[in-house]
């Protein structure tokens, strides 16, 4: 299929639009900056800091570790840890072992986990003290035959590290002790006990998977997304070059975004690496902790989601806190509302986009220029090395400029495919295409809209509305602190309208007052028909907002009427 590419013409001339890649697996990068960056820091996890010397010498011995237990090539490892440095640190080490790294929730119930498990065919897993229960049960359901254990504690500081257990308990009401024998193993035990040397493992960085990264299995089950070596190196090395003002062993990079998320796992672990930045993570996102942490570690690059960005700008203390130092912040998981960058800008003196993407693409495949021309309510331009179209839905042909249809991608941050689901690959990939299932349009000089997910528009009284168009009118209104559109069962119009809207503190509103707002700013068919207040909506980890979970709701209780 051949494109024209109009956003060529508006590339900064520090960006090449054809990049080349080195053919190497992504671990052999922790390696290099070992050697370039030996003295630097590392990771700064709550007081405590990691050079990275240290975190390549630690990788190495989980990796010596995993194959002492007899970890072959490609055998799945699990992962289910926060952001903090022993998921680096596992991460890599099950790479240089020659594993395959599964991303794991660290809050997934049992059914979730074991379903995962299964699925991948884990036999090895790397985890929390506190989820060791729940952890130890998949030993007689799954394939798994190994239990690494660490806890928060093993990488605080003193006298952190001795306080946090009394913290624990009276937080969680719950102590965990963990003894190292009969297939559990602890982490610290691991370091002690290994030797920073390995069997060096054949990769072929574009056949070889490093990671199985589950989608968020809102629709169905979740899938396993196969990632290459390749497509890791390539999608990270893309985000390095559009951010081509900072520069390599100098920045300090906020880890708030979870790496069991693809987001956070390229934009900040694997971009840190890379690039020799300091990665400052936090193992989860609290407001008031995140403000503080600006302000006393001075991070210069900050990838987020927009309900980060809101809930920072609307906390009380907001102007107590320096938030100077941030350079820049490339904004994913949810579209952008144009007042949020705005006020995020003001407020930080950085630059923030809106960019796109999805697990099956490693997972970045547009952004706006963060120093260049952009367009607020857009997601950008395909990255380099990357092409985008869109496909009439009526003729499933390309189509023109401002015509909406489906988004479709490829370049070489491309899955795989789905993890023992032919049928379902063959579904989204055809002719090295993806089919992000994404509904938008491309504008004459190449810059994409989002404009919803192919099965989240609205079909009300033969209309097509898309929730986002009304989200961004209700983020104009003053007192709206978050809002969510979505479509419930209308006996009459098939689909309605209605919106769950989260005020800023201490507002008050009625459902008069947004309705009539709504009436300003959007056709008839389009203004909602039902309005729900709320204290908060239900999020995944990453803070995107779960849509379909708020229609099951409604699906359930117009069962129960019934």
């Amino acid at each position: 299929m051949e494109i024209e590419k109009p956003w060529l013409h508006h590339y900064p001339e520090e960006i090449n639009p054809q990049l080349n890649f080195d053919d190497k697996p992504l671990h052999s990068y922790l390696a290099a900056a070992a050697s370039q960056f030996s003295s630097h820091t590392a990771i700064h996890f709550l007081g405590k800091e990691l050079t990275y010397s240290k975190l390549h010498e630690y990788s190495l011995k989980v990796a010596n570790y995993l194959q002492s237990l007899g970890l072959k090539k490609g055998e799945r490892v699990a992962i289910m840890l926060p952001n903090c440095p022993q998921a680096v640190i596992a991460y890599f080490g099950v790479l240089f072992a020659g594993g395959i790294v599964v991303q794991t929730n660290p809050l997934y119930m049992e059914r979730e986990l074991e379903y995962q498990l299964k699925d991948s065919r884990s036999t090895y897993i790397i985890t929390l003290d506190l989820l060791y229960p729940r952890v130890s049960k998949m030993k007689t359901l799954t394939n798994l035959k190994h239990i690494i254990v660490t806890g928060i504690k093993d990488f605080l500081p003193f006298p952190k590290n001795l306080l946090y257990p009394f913290v624990q308990k009276k937080q969680k009401q719950v102590v965990v002790k963990v003894e190292h024998k009969d297939g559990t193993h602890l982490f610290n035990e691991v370091l002690k006990r290994s030797k920073a040397e390995i069997v060096e493992i054949d990769i072929d960085s574009k056949e070889d998977i490093a990671i199985l990264q589950y989608t968020g299995g809102t629709t169905g089950f979740p899938k396993g997304v196969m990632l290459t070596h390749y497509n890791l190196v390539a999608n990270t090395v893309m985000c390095s070059k559009w951010m081509y003002k900072c520069q390599r062993g100098t920045e300090a990079i906020l880890g708030i975004l979870p790496f069991f998320h693809v987001y956070g796992m390229t934009t900040v672990m694997n971009l840190a690496v890379i690039q020799g930045f300091k990665m400052i993570l936090l193992p989860k996102f609290d407001a008031a902790e995140t403000l503080k942490t600006i302000h006393k570690q001075k991070p210069t690059i900050f990838p987020g989601a927009p309900t980060i960005y809101i809930a920072l700008l609307n906390h009380p203390d907001l102007k107590s806190y320096d938030l100077s130092s941030i350079k820049c912040c490339i904004s994913g998981s949810a579209s952008l509302p144009v007042e949020v960058q705005e006020k995020f800008e003001e407020a930080t003196g950085g630059k923030v986009v809106e960019g796109y993407g999805l697990s099956e693409a490693s997972p970045v495949t547009h952004a706006n220029f963060l120093w260049g021309k952009r367009k607020k309510g857009s997601i950008g331009v395909p990255w380099p090395n990357t092409d985008a179209a869109i496909l009439s839905i009526e003729t499933n042909e390309l189509a023109k400029p401002n015509e909406i249809g489906e988004i479709i991608v490829k370049g070489p941050q491309i899955m795989k495919g789905y993890w023992n689901k032919q049928e379902e690959t063959s579904n989204v990939l055809k002719d090295n295409w993806l089919y992000t299932g994404d509904i938008g349009y491309m504008d004459e000089e190449g810059y994409f809209y989002i404009i919803d997910r192919k099965k989240d528009m609205i079909l009300a009284g033969g209309y097509n509305i898309y929730p986002r168009e009304i989200e961004e009118v209700f983020y104009e209104h003053e007192k709206v602190k978050e809002v969510v559109a979505a479509g419930i069962p209308d006996q009459y119009r098939g689909e309605t309208v209605k919106v769950y809207i989260v005020l800023k503190d201490g507002e008050e509103a009625t459902i008069e007052e947004l309705d009539t707002f709504a009436r300003k700013h959007l056709a008839a068919f389009k203004v909602p028909k039902v309005y729900e207040f709320r204290k908060e909506l239900p999020k995944t980890a990453i803070g995107k907002v779960l849509r379909r979970a708020l229609i099951e709701e409604e699906k359930e209780k117009l069962k129960n009427k019934k």
